[in-house]
């Protein structure tokens, strides 16, 4: 599967062991997103700044074409697809694994059938039935991510018996789901959904026991990236949150994150190295 592919790209460039953290970039191709929407509207600012990300050091760039910020309003696969197509197909040219933020089946389908190796589905395979087996019949990998409610509700009053059961649960329940489908368990990544209809006392919960979900011995996906949580801590607005996602991504991999989600590719790069450093001994 990927992650091994990923892993052995790896241990080329570093020797063995192999453990670091992944980097996914996100290119957010939207009017609308809560950090950079409409930043990157325009494909071919997309492509550079995808190429940039590439450059400063992510493994995997997450392309998506519709908002899943908290309130936001749904639009058609047809719609998403024509904001992303030109996007894909420049970036299946360059050395970067190229992952689809979508939880329609066809853009999924387009999407991979250009070259993309990751399906980013904020939905785990309940958003589009056909999901899964567009999954399944590309052999691709796929993160399934947790989400109390949807982005139109999820910040409505989100509460929970116990944030990380509440969340092993769905993980137990969409990994069976998955595989029955017919998607090999090997290529499940798992994301707790950080800032998807949860306080911020979830989430910080959530850091804090990251651990817990390595029990799945699925690659864990965390995307802390300028969220709210660390706005709340803060005080501070969107674009002035760097500090505050540096601490969570080295928390996250401190407690054993596989992938971390962000922005701030280049910063996040570095705190991603020194945290290895120490948390992955070579």
């Amino acid at each position: 599967m990927l992650t091994d592919q990923l892993r052995a790209r790896i241990r080329l460039e570093y020797g063995e062991p192999a453990a670091r953290t992944l980097i996914m970039g996100i290119l957010n191709v939207t009017p609308d997103s809560f950090s950079d929407g409409g930043r990157y509207a325009e494909a071919g600012l997309a492509v550079d700044y995808a190429r940039s990300m590439i450059e400063d050091g992510a493994d995997i760039i997450d392309v998506g074409g519709e908002s899943s910020r908290p309130g936001a309003e749904p639009i058609s696969p047809q719609a998403e697809w024509e904001r992303v197509s030109i996007v894909f197909k420049a970036l299946v040219t360059t050395d970067a694994c190229i992952s689809v933020d979508t939880f329609h089946a066809e853009t999924a389908r387009r999407a991979l059938e250009l070259g993309a190796r990751i399906v980013n589905d904020v939905t785990a395979l309940r958003g589009d039935p056909r999901m899964a087996e567009i999954v399944a019949s590309a052999c691709c990998d796929c993160v399934l991510m947790h989400m109390q409610g949807t982005p139109q509700t999820m910040q409505q009053n989100p509460r929970y018996k116990d944030v990380i059961d509440d969340i092993s649960a769905f993980f137990d329940e969409r990994l069976s789901f998955a595989v029955r489908a017919g998607i090999d368990e090997d290529a499940l990544w798992l994301d707790p959904g950080f800032g998807f209809g949860k306080t911020p006392h979830h989430n910080l919960e959530i850091l804090r026991r990251l651990g817990e979900f390595k029990k799945f011995g699925r690659p864990l996906l965390i995307g802390t990236s300028n969220k709210g949580t660390i706005g709340a801590v803060l005080g501070t607005p969107v674009n002035d949150r760097l500090e505050g996602t540096a601490a969570t991504v080295a928390l996250a991999i401190a407690n054993g994150a596989d992938c971390v989600r962000v922005h701030d590719v280049r910063a996040m790069m570095r705190v991603a190295r020194i945290t290895d450093a120490v948390v992955h001994p070579r």
